[in-house]
């Protein structure tokens, strides 16, 4: 995810940061300094990131429940709304994909029980007061983490409980249709998060209706676009009519190149016809804007991975997660033609189901 930076490994996963973390844990504390000066932004500071270790312990219930059924988790990231752990897939059995689901809610209320066992208070006029003694400080953190759990299982798809309802969904109809129904579900809850976040000035509401509209939306639209690339290969997206570049060709000879070919990205061969990488529109427009006219597309270019014209295109997509394009390459490594998002969303449109 841009603008996130890695903080470190555990667990075999990359933890990451997103920058606007750091902006919210500003905001807790300038919200704090008036009523108490550095004391109470530094609690307020100290609680943020204790809910975050929270946080993260309930992705590592996802990535860890995963794991048992072959899946990897490359990363998990923190945002100001909370976290995000990115599965290589979810699984596709729906008993499965609950338990997964659940795995998260279910490590909030371990550390609600543990806290509880170790002191945390009850009484709401003690966990009202904030900044109070350290048995109040627990129970504000196990309170915060059972609402976490129920929050996570309200049926608003992609949250815990929308993939369990998906899953539900998912033995009485396809999964395509089960995670339209839970997405439309989703959308429901996300209006309703912004109506009461406007009515009530709470931004994070906001937020989170944002988050939970959008990234339902784009996961019905992955699972639609898996499910028309089953059965298909490579050799049915790939882009077969395109110009090439040379590792030594200025890059003004790329521009011009550009101008005059519909081409967003170039495939940069060797005099063999194999690849030495690839040139992005992004590159060249940077290099351009820098000045470097006659610097050569082979130090622009950036590598891109390669697959066969009999790889499934499933195997495509998830590759063109992390790389602006893919090559096609026969056994002897020479270029046949490659593969962007672009092509494959317009292959989609054209194979889905009216």
């Amino acid at each position: 995810m841009s603008w996130s930076f890695s903080i470190g490994r555990l667990f075999g996963s990359e933890l990451r940061v997103h920058a606007t973390f750091f902006l919210l844990l500003a905001w807790v504390a300038a919200a704090a300094w008036p009523q108490g000066g550095a004391v109470a932004a530094l609690q307020n500071v100290v609680f943020v990131l204790a809910l975050f270790a929270c946080v993260v312990a309930h992705e590592f219930g996802h990535a860890l429940t995963a794991r048992r059924y072959g899946i990897k988790t490359p990363d998990i990231t923190l945002l100001p709304i909370g976290g995000m752990a990115r599965l290589e897939r979810m699984p596709e059995k729906p008993a499965q994909e609950i338990l997964v689901a659940l795995a998260g809610p279910a490590v909030n209320i371990v550390i609600w029980a543990v806290l509880i066992a170790f002191g945390a208070s009850t009484d709401l006029e003690e966990l009202a007061n904030f900044g109070g003694s350290p048995g109040a400080f627990l129970g504000q953190l196990a309170a915060v983490n059972l609402f976490l759990a129920l929050f996570n299982l309200l049926p608003a798809f992609p949250m815990d409980g929308g993939r369990v309802l998906r899953a539900l969904l998912a033995t009485r109809m396809d999964r395509v249709h089960a995670t339209r129904a839970a997405a439309n579900a989703g959308q429901v809850m996300a209006f309703l998060f912004a109506f009461w976040g406007l009515a009530s000035g709470n931004f994070m509401l906001l937020l989170i209706a944002l988050f939970v509209y959008f990234a339902g939306q784009a996961e019905s639209q992955d699972v639609t676009s898996r499910a028309v690339a089953s059965g298909l290969m490579a050799r049915d997206a790939m882009i077969t009519s395109f110009e090439s570049l040379r590792p030594e060709d200025p890059l003004h000879v790329a521009a011009q190149t550009l101008i005059r070919t519909t081409q967003h990205e170039f495939p940069v061969l060797d005099p063999e016809g194999k690849l030495a990488g690839f040139l992005t529109r992004t590159a060249l427009f940077q290099g351009m804007a820098e000045g470097h006219n006659t610097l050569p597309v082979g130090d622009a270019m950036e590598d891109v991975p390669q697959v066969t014209l009999g790889t499934p295109l499933s195997q495509v997509l998830d590759a063109l997660a992390d790389a602006p394009a893919l090559a096609v390459t026969d056994p002897g490594g020479h270029v046949l033609g490659y593969i962007t998002r672009e092509n494959v969303g317009e292959l989609m449109v054209l194979r889905s189901p009216r």
